[in-house]
């Protein structure tokens, strides 16, 4: 069951798809309870972790390869549009032209500078895109994102998703205590969490540990970031196409601009313009966890142990890079604009 994300290619009967995508969504509302008792607990990781113990432990039958395939790849991408409905330009304004001047550099020199870095430490395009990504932008959606424009090998995959997991959390007690030793106020703690933290849910957890002025401003900030998402992919999608239009054979070239990201950005108009009453928004994020909960049980099904003891230390010191690249850029950021 190794790869089995990526076992199912072509037009598959639903009948043949419902066991594997049940199985999945039932683990999705599983991480999704999770996160509802715990806020601070992310159903993402929740998932993902879930993913590596039952793929490792558990004998799967053969009968639900097509819904997890399916759920990896077309429910990641249905819960990544929903996603886009979090983002409401006018909050993101809010936080001045600076900050988002900061936000931008975040990301932009976060992705870079671990492209770089990663490149030096000789580790694959692939695997260094997702891990510029996943730390520079919003943790396991951004890896998953960025997996299929790229095409990643199911290791680069289960790498990224861990390193999130691992750095994303040592992040939760360290990024307060840093906090409180530079005596930063709640209201700049909360900008620099918002802008170091690698998933939504980590960053709920280090900035409520500051404080609720900190929280407030901490998630619109990670929001800003969350709304890269779109861009970023859509940049990566050209380099790819870009790349794919010389290369030897007929195969299929990328689309110029991924559907989906086409579909976040319209999902963040409808937020930003008021379209839905604040019930239908809550009731909506519900189900946009659900899916994404559900892909991220589905990518971790294909998380073997093995596999990971065989990646070496790069990709761990790459990530320990990235994470102290990013975090110090958000930083000085918020020190030079307050």
């Amino acid at each position: 069951m190794g790869r089995w994300p990526r076992a199912v290619e072509g037009s598959v009967p639903v009948r043949k798809l419902l066991p594997g995508l049940v199985l999945c969504l039932i683990a999705g509302a599983v991480s999704a309870a999770v996160n509802l008792a715990l806020p601070e607990v992310s159903a993402l990781l929740v998932a993902i972790l879930l993913g590596v113990v039952v793929g490792n432990v558990v004998r799967l039958p053969e009968s639900l390869r097509p819904g997890i395939a399916v759920s990896a790849k077309r429910v990641l991408r249905i819960g990544i549009v929903l996603l886009g409905l979090q983002v409401v330009v006018g909050d993101i304004v809010g936080l001045g032209w600076p900050m988002l001047i900061v936000i931008v550099t975040i990301v932009g020199l976060g992705l870079v500078g671990t492209l770089i870095a990663g490149r030096l430490l000789g580790m694959p395009w692939a695997q260094r895109v997702l891990i510029a990504c996943g730390f520079s932008i919003c943790g396991a959606a951004a890896v998953a994102a960025a997996s299929g424009v790229v095409d990643a090998e199911e290791e680069d995959v289960a790498t990224g998703l861990g390193l999130v997991v691992l750095f994303g959390t040592l992040m939760i007690p360290a990024m307060p205590l840093l906090v409180s030793l530079l005596g930063m106020s709640d209201y700049d703690g909360g900008l620099w969490i918002g802008g170091a933290t690698h998933e939504v849910a980590q960053v709920v957890a280090a900035a409520g540990l500051v404080g609720p002025d900190a929280l407030k401003v901490a998630v619109i900030v990670k929001l800003a970031r969350v709304a890269m998402l779109a861009p970023v992919i859509a940049v990566l999608s050209l380099l790819v196409r870009r790349a794919s239009s010389g290369a030897v054979g007929t195969g299929k070239r990328p689309p110029i601009v991924p559907l989906f990201v086409v579909g976040f950005l319209a999902m963040s108009a409808v937020a930003s313009l008021h379209l839905l009453p604040a019930g239908v928004l809550a009731g909506v994020k519900v189900v946009q966890t659900l899916l994404l909960a559900a892909a991220m049980f589905a990518l971790g099904l294909g998380v073997r142990f093995a596999t990971l003891a065989k990646v070496g230390p790069r990709p761990f010191v790459l990530g320990a890079i990235s994470t102290v690249l990013v975090t110090a850029i958000a930083w000085a950021g918020v020190a030079l604009t307050q």
